[in-house]
């Protein structure tokens, strides 16, 4: 049997997605990697480029990372959304609020406060596997990352307003 050009176009076009069916399981990315790779992380992996944090979050680390859904940037305000697009060092300071040094695993987590990269700290807790980051709750723990560990939260963590002079 004789096959057309189109015929073996399409073969080779539907055994190339077979294949690509049968590959394992992605291997492992960094934690900016898997925010891109991630279709629910696409509000935070857009702010992470924006920021400018694309590069630190592909570093070495090791960070924890809470991360919030699109869903949760959807609950944030307008206003606020707006400010943090007009400037980047709020944006930057709203980010490294939600990125601890260290990985932190939620089997580790214990109650209590933690420094966040922003400076602040942010209060966690666990209760059985049910774990907490301020008001958010940990929806997905554990994504593993080349470079520390993901945690996706259900809610922005904002910082504390400093004080004023």
């Amino acid at each position: 049997m004789m096959m057309t050009k189109r015929a073996f176009a399409l073969l080779a076009a539907t055994t190339a997605l077979a294949l690509a069916g049968c590959a394992s399981t992605p291997a492992p990315a960094t934690i900016t990697d898997t925010a891109a790779r991630t279709p629910q992380l696409s509000t935070l992996n857009k702010l992470i480029n924006d920021a400018g944090l694309a590069d630190t979050l592909r570093g070495a680390g090791p960070f924890t990372v809470f991360a919030p859904t699109d869903e949760a940037f959807k609950a944030v305000p307008a206003a606020t959304m707006a400010q943090l697009a007009q400037d980047k060092q709020m944006l930057i300071a709203v980010l490294n609020y939600h990125v601890i040094p260290g990985k932190v695993s939620s089997a580790d987590v214990k109650t209590g406060n933690v420094k966040t990269v922003q400076g602040a700290n942010v209060a966690v807790s666990k209760a059985g596997t049910f774990v907490t980051v301020e008001d958010a709750v940990v929806t997905q723990a554990d994504v593993a990352v080349t470079n520390g560990v993901v945690h996706v939260i259900d809610k922005v963590l904002l910082p504390p307003a400093p004080p004023r002079r």
